[in-house]
């Protein structure tokens, strides 16, 4: 049975401070930047939050160096598994590397090479499948005796990436408006949770495409759901469930879900490029697109931090956007 999600613990912005005392030294301080072109497009004052910066070149180290912590000296003996797109993957193979702990990674066979690659050299074993990614990390765990290391639905590692959400809060406490990716709800739960204790007044929106939307989807019937089938570019935010726990912050703290069109995603990521010099991957595109695309509009002067989640992106998918 699916567990009722109103009825899961959330986490405490104690619990993110807790896991930003424990990242802290083994992470980078992501810098939090102003675009003068997209402030004065959307007549706004547009920060950037680039953690396409950060080690593996994503946020997902936050999460996956907290969870670690609380491994048992039995648990690092016998490894973890988990599951990912690309993104936590290399997360996970990264710091299991760094404290000598066995990884196995299963990851969708048709996953991007250069996620797959880096999740390769960082030394983790890959399993490369057309089945179910959850069902397959689940077997491995129970047969080889492994700890899960779960991507999003789970509470050290939605600590973790609230560390992100503090740094934003010191580098900029007023700010009105957060928009950030969505993939099972992970990151937004912990930016949530940060920004509900720091200033209560921002809103949080976390942002889907259309061809991926399992939050949207999950907060109209009200309760977590499981997607068919997805099409989207953003392949780091192809999740193909929401977490429960991560529904469970969502429908609590009150955030907002949106979602984007493909082409508002590509529209976005050559901006971020050509006028702002950074290269993110599609999926750190979606918070840039919600305003490009109209379905997020904010107030003129607002103070707006998009977070671009991740830069792994490789010469093949960037030359098939263009």
């Amino acid at each position: 049975m699916t567990p009722d999600a109103t009825a899961l613990p959330l986490v405490s912005r104690d619990d993110v401070l807790a896991a930003q005392r424990l990242v802290a030294p083994r992470v980078h301080r992501t810098p939090t930047t102003r675009s003068s072109y997209l402030s004065d497009r959307f007549s706004a004052d547009v920060w950037l939050k680039l953690e396409l910066l950060q080690k593996t070149g994503s946020f997902k180290v936050r999460g996956v160096l907290n969870k670690m912590a609380t491994l048992t000296p039995a648990e690092r003996a016998r490894g973890v598994v988990t599951l990912s797109a690309g993104n936590h993957a290399q997360a996970v193979a990264w710091a299991a590397r760094e404290a000598g702990i066995r990884a196995t990674v299963v990851m969708p066979s048709k996953a991007v090479q250069s996620k797959i690659d880096a999740t390769r050299d960082y030394g983790a074993e890959l399993i490369l499948t057309d089945a179910d990614l959850l069902e397959t990390a689940r077997g491995l765990e129970a047969e080889r005796g492994l700890t899960l290391i779960h991507p999003f639905d789970d509470g050290a590692v939605i600590a973790g990436q609230g560390t992100l959400a503090e740094e934003i809060f010191d580098d900029l406490p007023e700010t009105d408006v957060l928009l950030i990716g969505v993939g099972g709800g992970g990151v937004l739960s912990g930016v949530g949770v940060v920004a509900r204790a720091r200033r209560s007044s921002a809103r949080v929106i976390g942002v889907e495409p259309e061809g991926a939307a399992v939050m949207r989807l999950s907060l109209d019937r009200g309760s977590p759901q499981r997607l068919s089938g997805m099409t989207t570019i953003a392949d780091g935010l192809a999740a193909p469930f929401a977490g429960a726990i991560p529904f469970a912050h969502v429908t609590a703290l009150g955030l907002e879900i949106v979602t984007v069109p493909e082409e508002a995603i590509v529209e976005a990521l050559w901006l971020l490029i050509e006028r702002c010099k950074v290269v993110p991957e599609p999926a750190a595109c979606v918070g840039l697109a919600a305003l490009i695309s109209g379905a997020v509009t904010v107030e003129r002067g607002a103070r707006t931090v998009i977070i671009v989640t991740g830069g792994n992106v490789g010469r093949q998918r960037l030359g098939s956007l263009a």
